[in-house]
């Protein structure tokens, strides 16, 4: 199965996709992002980010979801112009 520029599979090289669950904060997304990224480059695993933008599976109605789509969104393109890491 292709993902991305990724191929999947039993028969494939690990990759990772990781980041934080939800976009709380731009910086600390682009932290995150970028030290994924050394830590990945420098183990040589093919790295894609993901956090999402809207968490509507909360335990509580009053719980912090996420900062929406067009500002997430925004967040995940500088993540992928900035840190240069496939979101």
């Amino acid at each position: 199965m292709q993902l991305l520029d990724f191929q999947v599979g039993l028969d494939h090289p690990l990759f990772l996709i990781a980041g934080p669950c939800v976009i709380e904060d731009e910086a600390l997304v682009m932290n995150i992002a970028g030290r994924l990224k050394e830590i990945t480059a420098r183990l040589g695993i093919p790295y894609i980010f993901k956090a999402s933008f809207d968490k509507a599976n909360r335990s509580s109605h009053e719980s912090f979801r996420g900062p929406g789509l067009e500002q997430g969104l925004r967040v995940l393109q500088k993540v992928k112009q900035d840190i240069g890491v496939p979101v």
